[in-house]
């Protein structure tokens, strides 16, 4: 099963009010495995940097001038992730800006079920406690220290790493596929019991087995097995 493990970076909270992606990070997982392969693409956002959203992943006027536009990096960005499920930290706001700019240039937009939401999942495991993907790593003890500001590729690494944790560790499917690894009853051997050569010794006491006599004796006709 191919997944892909995505995170954008913009310039502010509404594409509708006219806020772009800035930066998109990805990271290919195959069975649950990173194969090393990813996508990484600064955007000219064609507008300027609000100062809040610099604070946030350092990436201003300057630096995204020369960077190409949504419309020159979108139909290789779809070629990259495919018909893979997308899994994203708070999906409703990736997947809001990614179909945005995708209709924008008319291009398909990405069925939001598609979209696996590891904030979801987090808040499902761990009810009323803090689900950010920093306490998600404190959590989980996965080290995030290069995580100064927020990097679409750098958080889509970490990401990862949440995401297996979330859905078991890192071998989530151990042990619950058997295919292949169990044998029909046709193709084991046949074995029987043989009985012991010489019966293993009681470990009741002669007092004990003669307090229970009593006891039994007592009981008479209420015993369970005296009715019938």
């Amino acid at each position: 099963m191919r997944e892909i493990v995505l995170d954008t970076e913009t310039t502010g909270f509404d594409p509708f009010s006219g806020d772009r992606i800035v930066e998109i990070g990805a990271v290919e997982l195959m069975g649950h495995m990173a194969t090393g392969k990813t996508y990484h693409q600064y955007i000219n956002p064609e507008r300027s940097m609000p100062d809040e959203a610099f604070q946030v992943h350092g990436l201003g006027d300057d630096f995204l001038r020369d960077k190409p536009k949504f419309a020159a990096v979108g139909q290789a960005f779809l070629d990259f992730i495919g018909d893979a499920k997308l899994v994203i930290h708070n999906a409703a706001f990736d997947m809001k800006f990614l179909n945005a700019e995708l209709k924008w240039m008319n291009l398909p937009e990405i069925p939001y079920d598609r979209a696996i939401d590891t904030l979801e999942i987090a808040r499902k495991r761990f009810p009323g406690s803090p689900a950010s993907l920093d306490a998600l790593c404190r959590r989980f003890g996965i080290n995030n220290d290069a995580r100064t500001l927020h990097g679409a590729l750098l958080d889509s690494e970490i990401l990862a790493e949440v995401y297996l944790e979330l859905i078991g560790g890192r071998q989530p499917d151990f042990g619950l596929s058997t295919a292949g690894s169990q044998k029909s009853d046709t193709d084991l051997p046949d074995w029987t019991p043989r009985p012991r050569p010489t019966p293993l010794a009681s470990r009741i006491t002669e007092e004990e087995a003669q307090a229970h006599a009593a006891f039994v004796e007592k009981m008479g006709n209420a015993a369970l097995w005296a009715k019938g």
